[in-house]
């Protein structure tokens, strides 16, 4: 008994331990998006602020137009998220409860959107851009976040759907559903765990990338937020600090939001 007192104080003492220094760097950050430029290149970065220039900061981020850009990336993150999510269900559905030919080379076929580095698909994809008009454009990056999205969104409503019975979905083609009905009449209800994990997973992916972001835009009317960011540099760093802030509210919201279904879904990340 004393035993295990002993080792749930020693753990609790080493979680408080990790947890103070994963916490330090938001501490850092609310403490400095207070400061003016000039304060924190000459003082302390653990001193407290000499005033409230939150406001000034703002208005930077706003000249620099980095408003724009959120909106910009969460018209990409909910349109590549969403789009993946209801074209994997129908991919996920045809692949284990459709009569198909090849079943599995067509899983293996998509699924290989997930094996090869991101990096690889760079070039081509930036070639085929210019070429067909695409490049610089919002519906371009929309394509694009959706299509990268699919791949891992299939591989797990696939392992989902593998455990759903057969007969069920017999049973309502002997009533005389459709298999759209039996998709969203029987499948969906009981795939928002999963549909909860892809959704929030793929969105995140979306809102923080940076790569192809750089790659595939030029402008400050199409360029995602991330992208964005890179472009202000650090010459005013507490300026960069609120925008750091603003840009990690959506992906928290959408957490909370979720949070109900996450443990639930994150099992079937891993089957």
């Amino acid at each position: 008994m004393k035993t295990t007192k002993r080792t749930k104080i020693i753990f609790n003492v080493i979680l408080s331990i990790i947890s103070i220094i994963w916490m330090s760097p938001i501490f850092f950050v609310f403490l400095n998006v207070f400061k003016t430029k000039q304060e924190y290149n000459l003082g302390s970065l653990w001193a407290m602020p000499q005033g409230n220039y939150l406001l000034e900061n703002i208005k930077t981020l706003v000249s620099n137009r980095v408003l724009q850009s959120l909106m910009v990336t969460l018209i990409y993150a909910l349109s590549g998220a969403i789009l993946a999510v209801i074209i994997a269900m129908f991919s996920a559905y045809a692949l284990t409860h459709l009569r198909i030919k090849q079943k599995f080379f067509w899983f293996i076929m998509i699924y290989c959107g997930t094996i090869f580095p991101f990096q690889v698909y760079l070039i081509p994809i930036f070639k085929a851009y210019q070429k067909i008009g695409l490049y610089n454009t919002r519906i371009g990056m929309i394509i694009f976040y959706c299509a990268i999205c699919i791949p891992y969104s299939m591989f797990v409503f696939r392992n989902f759907f593998l455990g759903i019975d057969r007969e069920l979905c017999e049973s309502a083609r002997i009533e005389g559903a459709s298999e759209f009905k039996i998709l969203t009449r029987i499948f969906l209800p009981m795939s928002t765990a999963p549909v909860a994990i892809v959704f929030l997973s793929q969105f995140t992916w979306c809102w923080n990338d940076l790569m192809f972001g750089l790659t595939f835009t030029k402008s400050e009317e199409t360029r995602p937020i991330m992208a964005s960011l890179s472009m202000i540099g650090g010459g005013n760093p507490p300026a960069l600090f609120v925008a750091c802030i603003a840009t990690s509210l959506p992906t928290l919201i959408l957490f909370f939001i979720l949070n109900g279904k996450f443990q639930t879904g994150f099992a079937y990340m891993s089957k």
